[in-house]
């Protein structure tokens, strides 16, 4: 098998806000690749479809998935709902030569790059804390509240990436077509 055509696992994390799944989404796009779809036991949004956004399943069935081993990773976000990364859709990809895109945050990404040393992992920046706190209020979404414990989340998570060896590049949202560009361009690299 050449390298143009090997299976890739790409891991992106970044804080809310950042820009990471429209950057993501484009990323795909542009190279051909797959989404990993996570399974996660939060309630599905008016605009969400069951298999496509995620896999929304109920606290009892994601439970069994993990004492069946069936996630990569898995995680408890904001002590609330549980999200992870199903094995088999990975392997699957991956067999098949496959680029699949996982979409993660930091905890996500490490436990990855522990169970497969070969992913790329790599985190969106923010081009400083003003520009990502101002982009968190302007998504609208959420009370002040929530977007001051994202917003604390956030600088949690940047100081980890930056100081982990988990991630294998950088990528500064600065300007989204330059750093969409920038994360196809590692890819190809990577490829």
């Amino acid at each position: 098998m050449s390298n143009s055509t090997r299976g890739i696992l790409v891991v992106v994390s970044g804080p809310s806000g950042v820009g990471k799944t429209t950057i993501v989404h484009e990323v795909i796009r542009r190279l051909g690749g797959e989404f990993s779809v996570s399974a996660t036991t939060r309630a599905r949004s008016e605009h969400e479809r069951d298999g496509v956004d995620y896999h929304f399943v109920d606290q009892a069935t994601f439970q069994q998935w993990i004492d069946e081993g069936r996630f990569l990773e898995y995680a408890q976000v904001f002590g609330r709902s549980w999200y992870g990364t199903l094995r088999a859709q990975v392997e699957s990809a991956l067999a098949q030569s496959h680029l699949l895109v996982l979409d993660i945050d930091v905890q996500g990404a490490r436990d990855v790059k522990i169970a497969m040393p070969s992913a790329f992992a790599i985190f969106i920046l923010p081009p400083d804390e003003e520009t990502l706190l101002k982009r968190l209020h302007a998504r609208g979404r959420e009370d002040e509240a929530s977007i001051e414990r994202r917003f604390a989340q956030a600088k949690t998570e940047i100081d980890f990436a930056q100081s982990s060896t988990v991630y294998d590049a950088f990528v500064v949202n600065d300007d989204l077509e330059v750093a969409i560009d920038q994360l196809c361009d590692l890819v190809r690299a990577r490829r």
